[in-house]
């Protein structure tokens, strides 16, 4: 799912192209993509573009008379600009938004349709949207202590809850864990001063490194290959490659359809984390070390 480095490059390269026009047309091809009927797409067909916001994960669009178009990627939607209104090629397209100076495409990869689109009337309403994590950027470390120990939960839970902080997910949690040299599964009521400070520090420097490199990268070009795997994420996705750090392979544990991946030497002290699925299986054979892990790959 697209997060906040992400999405706030989406939002700059559409706020590039879309500034001062007008929405001329909503096409839906998919009937479920669309989640609310008032206002109807209809009675904003025509309106001028008020500006481009973020609600959390999701992108708003604000037309003139306090109206917004919110729409929500999921994990499969990404957008697609077209510079000229008409007919867009390519597959697995729900919606297409034509504006007076190109038009703006979604589409979603798979089978599954969890992409949502809802007409929104007045700022109010758009605020309901709004989960209501902690901004990053705007918290002090006792703000971000107390967001994150309202309940004792694992750090990565914490770090990817939209209540506790905004626009967080499962890959850039993963960059922070790494940053603050910390255990996916730490406690947060267990967190010592030290690894507070880390903390704090590294979820503000990771975002900021990946917003800015984004952002760099929408100036150019729109966002086309948005995706959480990126080759230069130090820990996300790089299961098996060594670590920037220190060459240790990188780990994982894997839970519903996530994945977690962390260095055990940077973050668990050499531990092997248990994956749920797997130490199960294993039992008592499960590794607990780097040493015992590669035992067992030799056998």
């Amino acid at each position: 799912m697209p997060e906040l480095p992400d999405i706030a490059a989406y939002i700059s390269a559409i706020e590039q192209r879309i500034a001062g026009s007008t929405l001329e047309r909503v096409r839906i091809t998919t009937p479920f993509l669309l989640r609310s009927t008032a206002p109807p797409l209809t009675e904003l067909e025509g309106r001028a573009v008020s500006g481009v916001r973020r609600i959390s994960k999701r992108i708003a669009i604000g037309l003139q008379g306090d109206d917004w178009l919110v729409l929500h990627l999921m994990i499969a939607g990404r957008l697609h600009w077209f510079p000229a209104v008409g007919k867009q090629p390519g597959k697995n397209i729900l919606a297409a938004f034509d504006f007076s100076t190109g038009a703006l495409s979604l589409t979603e990869a798979g089978s599954k349709r969890r992409a949502s689109l809802y007409a929104v009337r007045g700022s109010t309403e758009l605020g309901t949207f709004d989960p209501g994590g902690l901004d990053v950027f705007s918290a002090t470390p006792e703000t971000f202590r107390a967001a994150i120990t309202r309940e004792n939960h694992t750090v990565k839970r914490a770090l990817t809850d939209p209540t506790i902080l905004d626009g967080i997910g499962n890959a850039y949690s993963d960059e922070i864990l790494h940053a603050a040299r910390l255990s996916p599964l730490a406690q947060t009521h267990k967190l010592t001063e030290p690894e507070w400070d880390r903390l704090y520090q590294a979820t503000r420097s990771t975002l900021k490194l990946w917003i800015d490199r984004l952002a760099a990268e929408a100036a150019l070009a729109f966002p086309e290959k948005v995706t959480a795997f990126r080759p230069d994420m130090t820990t996300h996705g790089q299961y098996g490659k060594p670590c920037p750090a220190c060459t240790t392979p990188i780990q994982r544990i894997r839970y519903a359809d996530k994945e977690t991946n962390y260095c055990p030497t940077c973050q668990t002290g050499g531990k092997i984390l248990a994956d749920r699925g797997l130490s199960r299986l294993l039992g008592a054979d499960w590794p607990k070390t780097l040493e015992e892990l590669e035992t067992l790959r030799r056998k």
